[in-house]
């Protein structure tokens, strides 16, 4: 299993007890899925209060809202249009009772997700010019990309509007920024609301107060804004992917933690606003049942409404199976690296130098002499491994080596984050050596870093553990050291002075690639509105890079050969996702064969479809669109190893007129003994102009 390795100067370490209580409320929060066989043609309100049980008594001692003044179980949110069902508070008793309720399927007790440029577009082959993809695209000139985590700064450069189209016509969402000084919304902001526990800001509700929302709003959409840097580092022109689009911001997380309930509103408010495409920087479960996982249920039907979902994979990796947001009506966003680096270089004392990465660039350097180099993870403490717990007298003034097993968060003060094989040397070279030293040398940014790009080692990995049969993650985007815009938020430890000022900030994790898929999908939107949510993952899937710029195969933490469950079919290469060639072009009724195939039965496809589904009835239809002129001619090419069979038929498609389907069959066999490690490969459509790529897992067999 790969780890971060990363290193610190430590000379003052101050632990101090962390003290917390918690208390049993007689109330609590939870989501209420109703059976949509049952849903009125009237109104759904009245409908959700008649699953209401009479008020069940309250015991003033052990509920704070208790007494005289409670009126009983309430209605949170009641959602519409892409969950059926409701959110309310309840006690266990009045929960109990609704249960037994004909009509009601389960509650979900409320839970709390976690939240999961400069150089970025120009690695990506977006650069201004008239004949350039970017250019051709209108920059995403009247999209609408719904953004839902902690809201928005709405007075950044990043968000302003010179140049911007006015909302389309067919808007419907509402702005909710209140006395905000110097900003509001406007072209570039179009909508703005917050739900819940989020709306801690009575004043301004959607305004972030974390900073999360406006790093990944202005990497999806910020508008260009010149001279952006993190002191000094990053420098360049900043902008998003898609920067002549609109943003709608739906604030369902606070500074820590996201409401399901929360989530749930905000989707089913972006999808009645009229969004085209929602980005999704939060965490989800790598395991859940889809009919059992809100959040899946609420994206399909906001894919049936022909909006492209794009969401986070996850920051559990290198970890096998953690992957989330793994339905395939979404576009599961893995991390990757690109071409630019803030250095550092670790030199050892015995002469050893490894590269890598901090945004702490001192000037005044104390680590340049060599200082003693300890490694408390020896002592095999997973504690000590990743330096949660440490004595102060054992790493006071010494260069320490911390193990971590994901992304836990910004990188403190001092902090150098190796990559995996560095860490190991170093590791080694403690282990080995009577009075290990080191020195470290900052050097800033700089061009050019290799490999590039690399799967990081937070991205979390597939199989699906809740569909294994479907490769997820779908892509890779640039997801370590995104620079983008920042709003005011808690302390910066990373700098002496708490990074006083900061207009524009450096993050890692799936968090920062989701948006750049999202702006992409814009991009494709902009130029194809015809064209379906399936349309636009498959042309941006079937384009993507599977080798770096070197032209070697991808790479993940370890410099090993990235597998599709580290990267997805690759990473996302822009300029070709415009013209595909072929589209693997599905709807809402092409995936109810699907559910029923994961053994859901008629219920549990009917759960996620929000629609009667009779499994029995279905057949399963696989089919293939072109997106060119007619008398187009593809041929089928195999990449798979010696020892795997794989029979396409037919192994040629001519197509004939535009828009025209037609359908293949994929067959995959061991040629000869089974390879207990799997294999991996590629079917590759090949015509004259274009060559449309989807991998081929064999999963490894079960030990």
């Amino acid at each position: 299993m790969g780890s971060r390795w990363f290193l610190a100067v430590l000379f003052l370490l101050s632990l101090r007890p962390q003290l917390g209580a918690s208390y049993l409320r007689a109330r609590k929060n939870y989501i209420v899925h109703l059976d949509p066989r049952g849903s009125p043609v009237d109104s759904v309100e009245e409908w959700h209060r008649s699953f209401l049980p009479q008020a069940a008594p309250l015991d003033s001692e052990d509920d704070e809202g208790a007494g005289a003044g409670d009126d009983g179980p309430r209605i949170i949110y009641s959602y519409s249009d892409v969950f059926t069902g409701f959110a309310a508070r309840l006690t266990d008793e009045e929960a109990d009772a609704l249960r037994g309720t004909e009509g009601c399927l389960r509650l979900y007790l409320e839970t709390f997700l976690p939240l999961a440029t400069t150089r970025s577009p120009g690695f990506l082959g977006l650069r201004l010019g008239n004949e350039g993809f970017w250019s051709r695209s209108g920059f995403g000139r009247g999209v609408v990309i719904g953004i839902l985590d902690t809201g928005i700064l709405p007075s950044h450069p990043s968000f302003g509007d010179d140049g911007i189209d006015p909302p389309p016509r067919t808007w419907k969402g509402a702005c909710e920024f209140k006395a905000v000084a110097g900003g509001g919304c406007n072209n570039k902001i179009i909508g703005a609301r917050a739900f819940g526990s989020a709306a801690v800001n009575s004043s301004a509700p959607p305004v972030d107060d974390a900073g999360h929302g406006t790093h990944t709003a202005s990497t999806a959409a910020g508008s260009f804004v010149e001279n952006a840097n993190v002191r000094g580092n990053a420098d360049g022109t900043a902008s998003g992917m898609a920067p002549h689009a609109h943003l709608a911001v739906y604030k369902v997380c606070s500074r820590s933690r996201c409401s399901i309930m929360d989530i749930i509103a905000g989707l089913d408010a972006a999808v009645k606003d009229g969004v085209d495409v929602l980005s999704f920087s939060i965490g989800a479960s790598s395991g859940t049942q889809f009919n059992y996982d809100p959040i899946a249920i609420a994206a399909f039907k906001a894919m049936e409404r022909g909006i492209v979902v794009s969401c986070a994979a996850g920051n559990a990796g290198p970890e096998p199976g953690s992957v989330g947001n793994g339905a395939p009506w979404m576009l599961t966003v893995a991390a990757g690296t690109i071409d630019r680096a803030i250095r550092t270089t670790v030199k050892l004392g015995g002469g050893e130098e490894f590269d890598g990465e901090s945004l702490f660039q001192p000037g005044n350097n104390s680590a340049a002499t060599p200082l003693p180099l300890v490694y408390p993870g020896a002592d095999g403490s997973e504690t000590s491994r990743d330096c949660s717990v440490l004595r102060g007298s054992e790493v006071a003034g010494k260069v320490v080596l911390c193990e971590s097993r994901g992304l836990n968060g910004r990188i403190e003060a001092g902090q150098t984050v190796a990559a995996y094989d560095a860490g190991t040397k170093i590791a080694a070279y403690v282990n080995s050596t009577a009075s290990p030293t080191a020195s470290i040398a900052f050097k800033g940014t700089v061009m050019g870093a290799s490999p590039a790009p690399a799967v990081t080692f937070f991205s979390s990995r597939g199989p699906s553990r809740a569909s294994p049969g479907i490769l997820k993650p779908d892509i890779t985007g640039p997801g370590m050291n995104i620079l983008a815009a920042w709003a005011p938020s808690e302390s910066h430890t990373e700098f002496s002075d708490g990074g006083v000022g900061l207009s524009f900030f450096v993050e890692s994790g799936t968090s920062m690639s989701t948006p750049h898929l999202s702006g992409i999908a814009a991009l494709l939107k902009g130029l194809h509105p015809d064209w379906s949510p399936a349309a636009i993952k498959s042309a941006i899937m079937t384009t993507s890079d599977a080798v770096d710029r070197t032209g070697v195969p991808l790479k993940d933490e370890q410099y090993r050969h990235a597998t599709f469950y580290a990267m997805g079919a690759g990473y996302v290469n822009p300029d070709l996702a415009v013209d595909p060639g072929l589209v693997y072009d599905i709807h809402a009724d092409d995936y109810l064969p699907y559910l029923c195939g994961l053994g859901i039965g008629d219920d549990g496809a009917t759960e996620i479809a929000h629609r009667p589904v009779t499994c029995a009835s279905l057949k399963a239809t696989t089919e293939a669109g072109p997106q060119l002129p007619p008398n187009s001619v593809y041929t089928a090419v195999v990449d798979m190893p010696g020892d795997v069979s794989v029979t396409v038929r037919p192994p040629m498609l001519r197509f004939t007129e535009l828009n025209e389907k037609q359908s293949f069959t994929v067959t995959v066999r061991w040629a000869g003994q089974p390879n207990l490690a799997g294999a991996e490969g590629n079917l590759k459509w090949v015509s004259e102009d274009h060559i449309v790529r989807s991998p081929i897992v064999v999963p490894a067999k079960a030990a």
